[in-house]
């Protein structure tokens, strides 16, 4: 049996098509790698044809992809989970399905992190927008400061796009901060992660050498659901790692930024950001 150096996770929720497309660019990309690797892909119990089309592919790569069904959507972190226990390399990539790797990107995470892991823990590529452009590869922790200029300043859907959706790491990293907290559903689960493993003493890199486009939230867009999940998010990142008075505050933020969005919805005749802020006011 071939030891596997890396194991490449993948949890994949009705994105068929952008799943195939991150598939054959990590196949494009390590091209006569001398990495041996798996990808373990992860289907979140999707609807849109996905588990066809990725069995599949599955079975005519059998000794580099393994495809799993968890049988019901466990969310993001859930779903990494699952997919890091099938893991078998030593190094792990923890990466979205709404990416595509470009120019032996992830053999240059590989021999960085190799070559550097008494300092680096957890590491990231440089991301681009699909044309190539450079967007934000890493953001500092929420903070109320920063809460306050995502939501207000640049809108929540730019928060949804801000949690890297690549991570290299050893696989025992993983295994000793327990992986991601299963009572995050989506959103805010690599954030308490990464705040995890720093509390640890644990180091996050950012690799530019390494480049990677993300297409950002392509199961989520012009959805209610997925803003929820990011208010439910900051709530439980602060009741976990934060003092009652700066939930508080975070409330007082996040109310604030509903009923802005709700009457902006009045205004317009909206009736997607009405429904959407006003579930999120209660919740907040």
């Amino acid at each position: 049996m071939v030891k596997i150096d890396l194991s490449i996770v993948i949890v994949s929720y009705n994105t068929k098509k952008v799943t195939e497309d991150c598939i054959e660019s990590i196949n494009r990309s390590l091209t006569n790698t001398k990495i041996k690797y798996e990808i373990v892909l992860v289907d979140n119990d999707s609807r849109d044809g996905s588990a066809q089309a990725l069995q599949k592919i599955a079975q005519n790569k059998v000794n580099q992809l393994s495809y799993s069904q968890t049988g019901s959507n466990l969310g993001f972190g859930r779903g990494n989970n699952f997919g890091v226990k099938k893991a078998v390399g030593k190094y792990i990539l923890l990466l979205n399905t709404d990416t595509i790797v470009l120019n032996r990107a992830i053999e240059k995470l590989y021999n960085f992190y190799v070559e550097n892991e008494k300092e680096v823990h957890f590491l990231g590529a440089k991301l681009l927008n699909l044309d190539l452009t450079p967007q934000p590869s890493a953001c500092r922790f929420f903070t109320l400061p920063v809460v306050f200029a995502t939501l207000l300043l640049k809108g929540d859907y730019w928060g949804l796009t801000r949690s890297s959706p690549d991570k290299f790491c050893q696989v025992d990293w993983i295994s000793r901060l327990g992986g991601f907290d299963k009572n995050i559903f989506m959103y805010m689960e690599e954030v308490d992660l990464l705040y995890r493993a720093k509390k640890l003493g644990l180091n996050t890199f950012f690799y530019p050498a390494s480049q990677i486009i993300h297409l950002g939230s392509a199961s989520s867009n012009g959805k209610t659901f997925p803003i929820l999940q990011v208010y439910k998010g900051f709530l439980f990142f602060y009741k976990k790692h934060y003092s009652i008075f700066h939930l508080f505050a975070l409330r007082l933020i996040l109310k604030f930024k509903a009923l802005i969005a709700y009457l902006i919805g009045k205004i317009r005749g909206n009736q997607y950001l009405i429904k959407t802020y006003e579930e999120a006011f209660k919740l907040a």
